[in-house]
């Protein structure tokens, strides 16, 4: 398995933070303009099988697919993904969100996945820890660093 860890600071609470992060459309708030994911089943953050989510370049061109299982969901507190992708056998995405004194909120993103070909294993790594980095830079300019 591979991994990487992003993290950022947020000038806004926990339960803002989550409010928007919990949904598709926050997801693709992050990923834009670059990529969007279809939504899952009925959308809804829950424990459990929620469905294939399509994973859009530029929001048009299909390129992989995330069948999204979520083992734990904290709400307000993060989430523990553990699903399979089209490119991986295995994919492991823990979102927590840290409260901070003051009222802001750390947001942390540790990611572990097993590439189908692992060859293609480095060029993964870099695309997938690129685009964390921009969803990272996305958080920050909704709700600024503090």
């Amino acid at each position: 398995m591979r991994s990487f860890r992003v993290s950022s600071t947020l000038a806004a609470p926990p339960g803002e933070v989550w409010a928007r992060v919990a949904t598709i459309e926050g997801v693709n708030a992050e990923l834009a303009p670059f990529a969007r994911m279809t939504s899952p089943g009925d959308g809804a953050i829950r424990v459990g099988a929620l469905g294939r989510s399509w994973i859009l370049l530029g929001g048009v061109l299909p390129v992989d697919y995330d069948d999204l299982v979520l083992e734990a969901v904290e709400p307000g507190r993060g989430f523990r993904e553990r699903s399979r992708l089209g490119s991986c056998s295995a994919w492991h995405h823990d979102r927590t969100l840290h409260p901070l004194a003051g009222g802001g909120t750390r947001v942390v993103d540790e990611v572990a996945f097993a590439p189908r070909l692992r060859a293609a294993g480095g060029l993964q790594a870099l695309v997938f820890e690129a685009a964390f980095r921009w969803r990272h830079r996305r958080l920050r300019s909704i709700w600024g660093s503090p």
